[in-house]
């Protein structure tokens, strides 16, 4: 390695490279997961609660390891067994068709479920999103939001992931008005919505926009109260080959333009890794969201000034979120 890149949102060097062989030289036996709360403590690399970022630091390791830059020791859990994969399958069996209007599945009961709070829910959220969505689910690095929907008779009818927002997108940052140093300082105050999925047995017209609405109203103040800090908008990105975004756009979500299908995987030399391309929809939580993101107005720490989503936009074309539905899911 000869010069800097960014990898996971940190500039890493030959100096970070060899302080993180050093480490592997010198500690064979510990496993990835000590090695990477070492290289965050070293690094100090903390979320604004002052968490330990130790599994932004393992996703970074792993990246090394891909670009050949260095060797992590074996993983020291085998795969998960046949009696796990049959509980999986037992979870996340399709349930009877639900197919009856929305007013009669109020109030949705939505749980967030990446907290102590709601980890009971977690297994069924993830078996879900690893069964139904068309990407799958590997579990998730960094800073999250894992919301699991529910009706009125707790049947499971929807899950949203959010994450960390894109590093690099032309036309969000344009929309944004950012400049690069002001976009890495506050790229933490966006987040991405990976991952949408209505179950495959629910068939309930506008449902998918009522979701992301009551989503929407509650994400920020939980972001603020599980990493310290507000969210002042979000972004996904929908394949435009496979959907057609209707859910977003009946939620009141904006398409801004589109990705280039390029990765984050694209190295320094200039070889990159062709990638679908994908629309890029935003929705802003708050009135005032591109003076906060450019930083010219200090981070408010209440949620009380942020923006109220208007109400969804009821189309007849409102995505029910299944994979034969265009624009069902991101």
């Amino acid at each position: 390695m000869s010069q800097a890149t960014i990898i996971q949102g940190r500039r890493i060097g030959p100096v970070e490279l060899e302080q993180i062989k050093r480490l592997l030289a010198t500690h064979p036996d510990w496993s990835r997961r000590r090695l990477s709360i070492e290289v965050a403590t070293q690094w100090e690399w903390r979320n604004p609660a002052g968490q330990l970022k130790d599994m932004a630091a393992r996703s970074l390791l792993l990246k090394l390891e891909e670009r050949g830059w260095i060797g992590l020791p074996p993983r020291q859990h085998k795969p998960s067994s046949r009696m796990r994969v049959r509980s999986e399958v037992a979870l996340a069996a399709p349930g009877q068709p639900i197919t009856q209007p929305l007013a009669t599945l109020l109030p949705l009961v939505i749980t967030e479920v990446s907290t102590p709070s709601g980890a009971a829910q977690r297994p069924l959220f993830e078996v879900l999103l690893r069964q139904h969505h068309y990407l799958g689910y590997r579990g998730w690095v960094g800073q999250n939001m894992q919301y699991l929907v529910g009706d009125v008779q707790a049947r499971p009818l929807a899950c949203v992931l959010f994450g960390a927002a894109a590093w690099q997108c032309a036309d969000r940052d344009r929309h944004i008005g950012w400049q690069i140093p002001v976009q890495a300082q506050n790229l933490h105050l966006i987040a991405n919505n990976t991952r949408f999925l209505i179950v495959p047995w629910a068939r309930v017209p506008h449902l998918a926009s009522s979701v992301l609405s009551q989503v929407a109203r509650r994400i920020s103040g939980d972001w603020q109260a599980k990493y310290g800090h507000p969210i002042y908008l979000l972004e996904t990105f929908v394949q435009c080959d496979r959907f057609e975004g209707t859910a977003y756009q009946a939620a009141n979500w904006v398409r801004v333009g589109q990705t280039k299908g390029r990765t984050r995987q694209d190295q320094p030399d200039g070889t990159w890794h062709q990638a679908a391309i994908k629309d890029v929809y935003l929705y802003p939580l708050h009135r005032h969201f591109r003076q906060y993101l450019q930083g010219h107005t200090t981070q408010s720490n209440t949620t009380h000034d942020l923006q109220a989503p208007p109400n969804s936009i009821l189309h007849p074309s409102d995505s029910t979120l299944t994979p034969s539905s265009p624009g069902a899911d991101t």
